[in-house]
């Protein structure tokens, strides 16, 4: 594993970002999790999503795009080896530096493990990693309105309501209204726009 690769720990998850060998793991996740699930909430899945090699690649990507500083895309494991089982992601995606240093945030957990609190235990960790560790301003996260579940969490994180976008996203065989929200990171510090700080 390489050691530029994040790993978190809470007392009940593994916090990772997501590699090749995860592959399976996650494919096994969205065949077992997608229909009745995720479907309601996600965009329409790529050919060959279900299956390990279209993960095996992804997971590729993203090591990429986390050396690039371009993403994040973490998985939640239980404690314990990285074989295990995945219980959720939390990717932070479409970062963009310079005076915005801000990114979108997505999420999914796995329909048995919904309503115990694990979502919000590996976020309260990963959104400290995003300011503190990944250096960001602001998280922005946006939700489908009847999906009261995720803008309850999001409220319980702290995102405030900042806007409404019609026909915002394209789920689950139409255009969606989305409700947007963000988290500002107050104790950002100025000095990374001073010459010779890094990002």
């Amino acid at each position: 594993m390489p050691a530029a690769l994040p790993e978190l720990v809470t007392p009940r998850l593994a916090l990772r970002l997501g590699r090749p060998s995860m592959a399976g793991a996650v494919a096994r996740f969205f065949t077992e999790n997608w229909e009745g699930h995720l479907d309601r909430w996600s965009p329409p899945p790529a050919p060959g999503f279900f299956e390990p090699k279209y993960w095996h690649e992804r997971l590729e990507r993203a090591e990429v795009e986390w050396e690039s500083g371009i993403s994040a895309r973490f998985v939640l494991q239980p404690p314990g080896p990285e074989s295990g089982p995945v219980l959720g992601t939390c990717n932070y995606t479409n970062i963009v530096r310079g005076p915005f240093q801000a990114c979108h945030l997505g999420y999914q957990i796995a329909r048995d493990h919904e309503g115990r609190g694990l979502m919000r235990e590996a976020l309260e960790a990963l959104n400290a990693f995003a300011f503190d560790e990944m250096g960001l301003h602001r998280i922005m996260a946006n939700y489908i309105p009847t999906n009261e579940r995720s803008g309850q969490l999001l409220a319980r994180l702290g995102f405030e309501r900042e806007g409404y976008a019609k026909n915002y996203l394209y789920i689950a065989g139409q255009w969606r209204d989305h409700v947007l929200t963000a988290l500002v990171n107050r104790e950002f510090d100025p000095a990374r726009f001073e010459p010779g700080v890094a990002r």
